[in-house]
């Protein structure tokens, strides 16, 4: 638990000031004017791990924009991430071998909100909100009608933590073969806030 950014009225969706992958941490340049320091302060902790770069204004990208899934970097096109923010992050993991795939947002803040890469592969989407176009057809798992804002788990080796007010979703995450692990978020939900947003994971 890190004392920074206390201040700051968004600071508890951390994920948001990075992204830390096995090579590097790069610092995000949030979308929102009065989240723009955040980074900084987060800074210092990741480079105890990881080397670290950083996007800058005029490029935009918030860490809820990112969905890692191997080798392939799924990046959403929204109104906290711009074109060059996208391509910032192309030009940093090119030497790396990465491949950056833009995902037009059209219902919700972030990518994260409508999708999450599996640890088998697939993804778990609300295709209402995103176009889903750019992702493998026959490796999508559709949230339930009933359950829109549920495209949003964290996953942590074979473990999926899914917000609790999501049983159904659950069901189908367990059908896959998952251990699914309820939390409650109710008053992180208010203001858009899924499981992925209140941490950066990474194993040292």
């Amino acid at each position: 638990m890190l004392d920074v950014n206390r201040t700051m009225p968004d600071c508890v969706f951390v994920e948001d000031t990075a992204i830390v992958l096995e090579e590097l941490a790069i610092m995000m340049s949030p979308g929102a004017e009065s989240r723009r320091a955040e980074p900084a302060g987060i800074e210092p902790a990741l480079r105890q791990f990881r080397e670290v770069k950083r996007i800058a204004r005029p490029a935009t990208i918030d860490g809820g924009d990112v969905v890692v899934a191997g080798k392939t970097i799924y990046i959403g096109e929204s109104s906290r991430t711009n074109a060059a923010g996208i391509q910032a992050m192309c030009d940093l993991l090119a030497p790396f071998g990465y491949t950056i795939v833009g995902v037009p947002v059209r219902g919700c803040l972030h990518l994260k909100s409508a999708c999450s890469a599996l640890p088998n592969g697939q993804f778990l989407v609300n295709r209402d909100w995103i176009d889903v176009s750019v992702l493998p057809e026959n490796q999508l798992v559709d949230v339930p009608g009933h359950e829109e804002w549920s495209g949003d788990v964290l996953v942590i080796g074979n473990q999926i933590i899914v917000s609790d007010v999501f049983p159904a979703t659950m069901d189908s995450l367990a059908t896959l073969g998952f251990e699914c692990v309820p939390v409650g978020l109710s008053e992180f939900a208010k203001a858009e806030g899924g499981v992925t947003c209140l941490s950066l994971v990474f194993q040292a």
